[in-house]
C-alpha cells in the first residue's frame, strides 16, 4: 500500500461553503458533506433546500445529523496539523508544508506489521509485485471481516513483467514454494512465497513461513481445502436463500391476494351498506310523508266535522231559546184566549237529534302507516341478520353509475342533445328558434290545437323518444322561482288538469317559490337542499327503471326515482307561469362540460 502524498488530499477535510476545516460535519443526502452551522445557514429562509455543489433540489428539508466518522477523522487532522490549515487562496489551494506528511506518518504507525514499507530497499519488480499482490488472498474470506486489518488490495489478473536489472540474469526471482510471480497464486507481502494455507483461527490466507513463525498452534488447512468446503457450503447457502426467496415471493403474492380480497369485499360492503341504508331511509321518508299527509287529512276530517256538529247545536239552541222566551211571554201574558191557543204549539218540543250517543271521531288513520312501517322494519331486521352472518353478494360490485366516484363524471358520459318538441307546447310558452331554450309569455300565441300540445298545464317535452339504454342531460335554472324538471311515459294525459305522480307517468323533480324542492312522488316529499343548484342534471337508466336528478355545480346527487317504464318516455320541462315577470327567466338546455 503506498502512503505517498496523494494518500490523502487537505481539500478533503475543508468545507466548500466556509472554506475551514469542519466543524461538526454532516453530509447531505446527495453525498456532500459541510460544516453543520454553514449549510444551516445557507438553507435558512430559504423555501426549496438545494445542495451548495450538485444543486440537488429538496422540496422537504432534509434533517441532517452529524458525521461522527469524518469528524473524528477531521479533529485527528486538525490535532496533528497543530491548527496550522489556512483557508484555501485564491486558486482553491491550501499551503502544503508538515501538515500532509505529519498525518501521513501518524497513519504509517497505525498500519500493521504486514503492511508496514520496508527499511531496507526492495528490488522495483519485487516491490511492485509485493506491493500488488498484498494481502490478495485474504479476497477469499472477504464475507468475514479481519479485526484490526485495513482494506485488501487485491492481485491484479496478470503479473507485471520484471525489469531485467532487477537480477544478474534477467530472470525472475523464485523461492523454495515456486514462482513468486505465478499468475494464480497470490505472494505473502512479507516472506514473498505463495499463500498456500488458511488459518481459520485467524481466518487468514497464509504462506509456509508465516504458518511457523506467527500460526504454529493454530488451526490451518490448505488453501484449496478450504476453497473446496467454502464451495459446499456455498451451494448449501445458495439453496437456502432461494427456498427463503421462493417463501417470501409467495407470501408477497398471498398478502397481495389477500389486499385485493379485501379491498373488493371492502368496495362490496360499503356498495351494499349504501344502498340497504339508502332503502331504509327512502322507505322511512316516504312513511314520513304518508303519516304527515294522512293525519293532516284526518286532523281536516276532524275539524270540518266537529265545525258540522257545532253549527247543527247552535241551531238547535237557537230554537230552544226562541220558545223558552215565547213561554215567559206567554207567562206575562192576560189574554187568556191567547195563552190558551198558543201554549200547545210551544209547548211540544221541537225536532232534535239524540246527541247522546253522538262524539268526534279521534281515530287518525294512521295504525296502517305504522303496521306497514313495523313490517318493512322487520323485514330490514331479517335481511341485516343476514348480511351480517354471511356479508353482501359479490353481484354488489357489479358496476354502477350511481356507485364510484367521481359520479358526475361517469353520468357525464352519457350525455345526448336533447331539444324541444315546439308540437306539444303549450300555447303561452314560447321556445327559441335552437329549441333549446323555453320561457312562459304573457299571453296564449297562434297555434294549432294538435293533439300532442298541452292546452292547461304550461310544459313541453323533448322530441327524442328513450326506449332503451342511459341517457344525460343539463338544464340551466338559474334565476327562477319555479320549475318541473323530469321525464314523462308517451301516454301521458295532455289536455286538461294533470296529476302529476309517477303512477301516472310523471316523474319530477319541482322548485316553488325559490325555495321549496319537492320530488313529485305519492305522496309529494320535500327535500331540503345545502347549496342551491343553478343547474340539474338528468339522469335515465332505462333498462334499471332510474331517474337521478344532480346538482351539476356541487357535483351532488339529489334524488333517483325508481320505477318500471313500460312504454318509451320524454324529457319533460316546464317553465310554470312567469308569476307577473318574476318567473320570466327561461328554462335552457346546456351543453354538457365533463366534471374533473
Amino acid at each position: 500500500m503506498s502512503l505517498d502524498g496523494s494518500f490523502l488530499s487537505d481539500e478533503q477535510f475543508l468545507c466548500s461553503i466556509c472554506l475551514d476545516v469542519f466543524t461538526n460535519p454532516s453530509s447531505t443526502p446527495c453525498g456532500h458533506s459541510f460544516c453543520m452551522a454553514c449549510i444551516s445557514r445557507y438553507w435558512d429562509g430559504s423555501k426549496v433546500c438545494q445542495c451548495p455543489l450538485c444543486k440537488k433540489t429538496y422540496h422537504k428539508r432534509p434533517d441532517l445529523q452529524i458525521n461522527r466518522t469524518l469528524r473524528e477523522i477531521t479533529d485527528q487532522f486538525r490535532f496533528m496539523s497543530g491548527g496550522a490549515v489556512e483557508k484555501r487562496g485564491a486558486r482553491g489551494g491550501v499551503k502544503e508544508g508538515s501538515i500532509r506528511s505529519n498525518f501521513l506518518d501518524e497513519l504509517r504507525k497505525k498500519l500493521p506489521r504486514s503492511l508496514q514499507p520496508p527499511s531496507q530497499p526492495i528490488p522495483c519488480g519485487i516491490q511492485r509485485e509485493s506491493t500488488m499482490t498484498v494481502t490478495a488472498a485474504t479476497s477469499l474470506a472477504s464475507s468475514v471481516p479481519d479485526q484490526g486489518s485495513v482494506a485488501a488490495v487485491t492481485c491484479p489478473s496478470a503479473p507485471r513483467p520484471t525489469p531485467p536489472h532487477c537480477h544478474p540474469s534477467g530472470r525472475r526471482r523464485f523461492t523454495v514454494s515456486g514462482a513468486a510471480s505465478a499468475s494464480r497464486t497470490p505472494i505473502c507481502g512479507i516472506h514473498h512465497r505463495g499463500l498456500l494455507s488458511y488459518c481459520r483461527t485467524d481466518r487468514l490466507c497464509i504462506c509456509p513461513e508465516c504458518e511457523t513463525e506467527d500460526h504454529k498452534h493454530h488451526d490451518t488447512v490448505a488453501l484449496v481445502d478450504e476453497w473446496t468446503e467454502t464451495k459446499e457450503k456455498l451451494s448449501e447457502s445458495e439453496q437456502e436463500i432461494q427456498e427463503m426467496i421462493r417463501r417470501r415471493t409467495g407470501k408477497i403474492e398471498e398478502i397481495r391476494r389477500s389486499a385485493s380480497e379485501m379491498e373488493a369485499a371492502a368496495e362490496r360492503e360499503a356498495t351494499g351498506g349504501a344502498g340497504l341504508l339508502s332503502q331504509l331511509a327512502c322507505a322511512i321518508q316516504h312513511s314520513q310523508a304518508e303519516l304527515a299527509e294522512v293525519t293532516d287529512i284526518s286532523r281536516r276530517a276532524a275539524r270540518l266535522q266537529a265545525d258540522a256538529m257545532v253549527r247543527q247545536l247552535e241551531l238547535e239552541l237557537e230554537e230552544l231559546r226562541r220558545r223558552e222566551g215565547a213561554l215567559a211571554e206567554l207567562a206575562q201574558s192576560d189574554d187568556y184566549v191567547h195563552c190558551v191557543k198558543t201554549f200547545p204549539a210551544l209547548s211540544s218540543p221541537p225536532p232534535a237529534k239524540d246527541w247522546s250517543g253522538v262524539s268526534l271521531s279521534c281515530d287518525l288513520g294512521t295504525r296502517s302507516i305504522y303496521r306497514s312501517l313495523a313490517a318493512l322494519l322487520e323485514g330490514f331486521q331479517e335481511d341485516l341478520l343476514t348480511i351480517v352472518e354471511t356479508g353482501f353478494p359479490a353481484s354488489a360490485l357489479e358496476p354502477s353509475p350511481f356507485r364510484s366516484e367521481p359520479r358526475m363524471r361517469r353520468v357525464q358520459e352519457y350525455a345526448v342533445d336533447v331539444k324541444l318538441d315546439v308540437n306539444t307546447a303549450h300555447p303561452k310558452l314560447v321556445v327559441s328558434e335552437d329549441m333549446k331554450s323555453v320561457r312562459c309569455g304573457d299571453r296564449h300565441q297562434m297555434v294549432p290545437d294538435n293533439p300532442e300540445r298541452f292546452d292547461r298545464v304550461v310544459c313541453v317535452i323533448g322530441r327524442e323518444a328513450i326506449s332503451s339504454g342511459r341517457h344525460y342531460w343539463e338544464v340551466d335554472v338559474g334565476g327562477k322561482t319555479d320549475w318541473d324538471l323530469g321525464v314523462a311515459r308517451q301516454s301521458m294525459n295532455r289536455k286538461g288538469k294533470i296529476h302529476v305522480a309517477p303512477s301516472n307517468g310523471y316523474w319530477f323533480l319541482s322548485l316553488r317559490d325559490k325555495k321549496k324542492y319537492t320530488f313529485r312522488s305519492e305522496p309529494s316529499a320535500d327535500v331540503h337542499l345545502t347549496q342551491r343548484p343553478n343547474r340539474i342534471g338528468i339522469f335515465v337508466d332505462f333498462e334499471n327503471g332510474q331517474v337521478s336528478f344532480y346538482n351539476v355545480e356541487a357535483e351532488a346527487h339529489i334524488y333517483t326515482f325508481n320505477d318500471v317504464f313500460s312504454e318509451c318516455i320524454f324529457p319533460f320541462f316546464s317553465p310554470c307561469t312567469n308569476k307577473s315577470r318574476k318567473n320570466e327567466a327561461p328554462l335552457t338546455i346546456a351543453p354538457v362540460t365533463m366534471a374533473e
